[in-house]
């Protein structure tokens, strides 16, 4: 008997190590199987998922440290399928909290993508709401605890910032907006989008909710320091929204400029926007050139381009300050009969009345003498017709038509001296014109003052666009404009500074291709002091009712909005910094 039974244990301990060398072997089988690379990757795929970490956006501060753009918190609310125990819990919880669909969300729950293990539920969400689910789940875990109710076991938050403006529709015109999806449009935001949102980054973590997990360092984007000044910026809005109600214009914009620098200390439009309101964009604007019309929208400037007609007819030599001009009321170019703004004749000139009086005839006068080689040669060193570079997005080219083009005829070398049939943007105006405030040298208007990223700042310096004109040219042009506008008693000039400049007043062209005489675009572009240039601005004025013409609507903008420069920037009046200059 015992012989039988040790026979019978050893044939059995025989058959269990046959099979677990079977088991063995089939197992060293597909290990190394080519199969088994395949039967490993997907494991890791079980055992982890890919996750994005997103750096937050850089913010964006005016020159002196005001924030202008930042970030505020808010939540992703998701639920972790592998913990989840009560779906329903979850969704009524979610729904009344956050007004979310009941059986939407349910059935995202119940039936979610195979392999995926963390749904989102809902992303965006304000910190109150996101604080109330929060304190709900608490309770309702510590009721079930008590076996009353189910907890909301798998619900997860996770914060993340979101762009914020404290100022709400202050500059927004220059700082554009961020959308749900982390992306910048219009303005700063758009012009400067991969430097502000920084680099995310992507790693595998595991999805065993006891592994720990190690969040990698994500640098944050890059934090910009505008050229604009607060104060100043808040002042130019205040005054164009006023001088739309004055002078009953249905939009306008204001621009300050260093004209030595090209820093924009402002930049004022209409309309604004509230941008952490930024899904009424629509409502707010019928087209995105809208959105900045100091960058993006070319108009006729009229009388304002006077001023580069005769900087290049003093340069180039065809006439100086004094040279002498008969105005007769009209003169013909290309066969067709130019006149003066009121038809009349102005009699003996000298080019400081040229521009006094604004006369046409005299500005046809020059281009025709200069030639349309000369004058469209100095028309495009200004940079008409052609992108500034300003650091803003949507900016537009405008137009100037020269010899060649299908749509020049030989009268444009006439109106063109005098803004019409030219199509420029208000920026590009004030380019131009930095190169009468700067000695001839010609600025790149700019909004990017330093970029600052891990601890560091990084300054940048001013761009310049060439010298379409002499020194000298530069500064007799400044002291003529600047006669002028004193023998006249212009509404621009400046109690306790001396400045130059020149109004505008261009008639709009209809669909029909003639112009409307009821309906102008007003406008002024000006600089101080003239002994020393350190503002710049320009002024626009859309269709004012009250007025047509520059002198009476665009004119006193400027001077208001100088005075508040002078102020703000710490500017004194001339007779004291003539008098510390002289000592």
């Amino acid at each position: 008997m015992r012989k039988q039974y040790a026979w019978r244990s050893n044939a059995l301990a025989g058959l269990l190590a046959l099979f677990a060398f079977a088991v063995l072997a089939q197992i060293v089988r597909i290990q190394t199987s080519p199969e088994a690379v395949q039967f490993r990757e997907q494991g890791m795929e079980y055992a982890t998922e890919l996750r994005t970490f997103y750096p937050d956006r850089g913010e964006i501060y005016d020159r002196d440290g005001h924030l202008l753009a930042g970030n505020r918190t808010v939540y992703e609310i998701g639920v972790n399928l592998k913990s989840m125990r009560d779906p329903g819990a979850i969704a009524l919880a979610v729904s009344s909290q956050l007004g979310l669909d009941y059986n939407e969300l349910l059935n995202q729950m119940t039936n979610p993508p195979q392999g995926l293990s963390y749904l989102v539920l809902a992303n965006y969400v304000e910190s109150d709401k996101a604080l109330a689910l929060q304190t709900l789940q608490q309770e309702t875990q510590n009721q079930a605890a008590s076996g009353t109710l189910g907890a909301l076991t798998g619900l997860e938050f996770s914060s993340h910032p979101q762009r914020s403006y404290p100022e709400n529709s202050l500059a927004s015109n220059i700082l554009g907006f961020v959308n749900r999806e982390g992306r910048g449009y219009f303005g700063i935001e758009e012009k400067y989008n991969d430097l502000l949102a920084g680099n995310p980054v992507q790693v595998m973590i595991p999805t065993d909710p006891n592994k720990a997990v190690e969040i990698p360092h994500v640098p944050n984007g890059t934090t910009l320091v505008l050229t604009i000044h607060r104060d100043l910026q808040a002042a130019a809005e205040q005054i164009l929204d006023d001088a739309l109600t004055t002078y009953g214009a249905k939009g306008g914009t204001i621009i300050v400029m260093d004209p030595k620098t090209g820093e924009l200390l402002a930049v004022a439009v209409t309309p604004r926007m509230n941008l952490n309101e930024f899904w009424n964009y629509g409502v707010v604007y019928d087209n995105a050139s809208e959105f900045d019309q100091a960058v993006s929208v070319p108009y006729e400037p009229g009388s304002v381009m006077k001023v580069l007609t005769m900087a290049a007819a003093l340069d180039s030599g065809t006439v100086n300050a004094n040279s002498p001009f008969l105005d007769t009321g009209a003169i013909m170019v290309g066969g067709a009969t130019i006149q003066n703004w009121d038809r009349q004749a102005w009699g003996p000139q000298d080019m400081v009345g040229c521009l006094q009086h604004s006369l046409n005839v005299c500005m046809a006068w020059l281009s025709t003498s200069m030639g349309a080689e000369t004058f469209y040669g100095y028309m495009n060193r200004f940079g008409l017709g052609r992108l500034t570079g300003v650091d803003l997005a949507g900016e537009a080219a405008g137009r100037l038509k020269i010899p060649g083009d299908e749509d020049w005829y030989p009268v444009d070398l006439g109106t063109n001296s005098f803004g019409q049939g030219v199509a420029v943007t208000p920026i590009q105006m004030m380019m131009a014109a930095s190169s009468i405030a700067n000695g001839g040298r010609m600025v790149t208007p700019h909004m990017l003052y330093a970029m600052m990223r891990e601890g560091h700042q990084y300054n940048v310096p001013a761009q310049y666009a060439g010298s379409p004109i002499q020194p000298t040219t530069a500064n007799t042009l400044s002291e003529m404009l600047a006669i002028s506008l004193e023998q006249e008693a212009s509404l621009a000039l400046v109690p306790g500074y001396r400045v130059a400049g020149k109004t505008g007043t261009a008639q709009i062209p209809t669909p029909e291709g003639y112009y409307d005489s009821t309906h102008t675009n007003a406008s002024f572009i000006g600089w101080g002091p003239v002994d020393d240039p350190q503002f710049m601005i320009y002024v626009w004025l859309e269709q004012p009712s009250a007025s047509i013409w520059g002198s009476d609507t665009a004119a006193p903008v400027f001077s208001e909005i100088a005075q508040k420069t002078v102020i703000l920037l710490d500017i004194p009046p001339d007779y004291i910094r003539q008098q510390i200059a002289a000592q």
